[in-house]
């Protein structure tokens, strides 16, 4: 078992998802976590998730890290404001003084995408204002948070910062990913780790870009119309085969938790992975003591 224990770890976008997964996997493993997103319990006024009919919430996922031994702290954030990301930084060095892993799961634009007949809909047919609110959501969320975060990771030697994604650079070289804001916001995320990598080798932190498999996230499991403890019924009926390869958010948690734990760390820089492959080298298994890895299929 990963051992995070005295470690702070932020998980911006935490509220389902591989987000939740994350923060839960370090929960696992004794970290602190701060969990941040737009779905609060609490509210905040003018804070509105564009997953607004949702249930989950920060504070579930809270609730959660504590619950399997760690220590987990909701804090709602819009990523999208700087304000209130420099709002989080203040308060986060006020309490902890430093982040020794920063996870940026920011997303939100799963509705936006559009269900599968709307996919491949060329730019000058595209929905601008549905497309440029995709970029803001992938790109402009990360890019405001590690700027204002940042110097907390730096506060000391071996912070990591973790950008998850969906397809890795070398997969998204050459596939075409559902709509041009939609390629181009999951090629930039790595890019953006990349690019953070060069930035933060010399000043002794590590990032990387990380990329979940086929991840039975409430979504998921929900269009597929089944449960977590269902989920199989649904491979060859209303999923497809390779559903069969499918992983639990927490795999990709326990893969990065494991990579966070790791002294040499660092030779992961600037790199684009999957969870399978971070959890073939670390020994990591779901929930089920498997080791999936659905990108294999691609």
């Amino acid at each position: 078992m990963t051992d995070a224990t005295g470690s702070v770890v932020v998980v911006a976008g935490a509220t389902r998802g591989a987000g939740r997964g994350i923060a839960a996997a370090f929960g696992e493993a004794g970290a602190t976590v701060v969990c941040t997103g737009r779905s609060s319990r609490a509210g905040r006024a003018g804070v509105v998730s564009d997953y607004a009919g949702r249930p989950e919430t920060i504070e579930e996922t809270a609730e959660l890290v504590t619950a399997l031994g760690g220590r987990g702290v909701a804090r709602q954030v819009d990523h999208l404001d700087p304000a209130q990301v420099a709002e989080l930084a203040a308060w986060l060095r006020t309490e902890f003084g430093r982040v020794d892993v920063l996870v940026n799961d920011i997303w939100g634009a799963e509705d936006l995408k559009g269900a599968p007949a709307e996919w491949d809909t060329p730019l000058w047919e595209h929905d601008l204002a549905v497309g440029l609110r995709i970029l803001r959501l992938a790109i402009d969320t990360h890019l405001i948070t590690s700027h204002h975060l940042l110097p907390l990771v730096l506060a000391r030697p071996g912070g990591l910062v973790v950008e998850v994604t969906d397809g890795t650079t070398a997969f998204n070289a050459d596939h075409y990913r559902i709509s041009v804001f939609y390629d181009l916001a999951k090629v930039a995320v790595n890019r953006l780790a990349w690019s953070q990598g060069r930035e933060l080798a010399p000043r002794g932190a590590t990032a990387l870009a990380v990329t979940p498999g086929w991840m039975r996230s409430e979504l998921m499991l929900e269009a597929f119309g089944v449960t977590e403890a269902t989920w199989r019924q649904a491979v060859g009926s209303t999923a497809p085969q390779g559903f069969a390869q499918s992983e639990t958010p927490r795999f990709v948690g326990r893969a990065i938790a494991a990579l966070a734990a790791d002294p040499e760390r660092a030779r992961w820089n600037q790199t684009s992975v999957t969870a399978g492959e971070l959890a073939r080298t670390y020994g990591v298994v779901d929930l089920d003591g498997t080791q999936p890895d659905a990108w294999a299929l691609h």
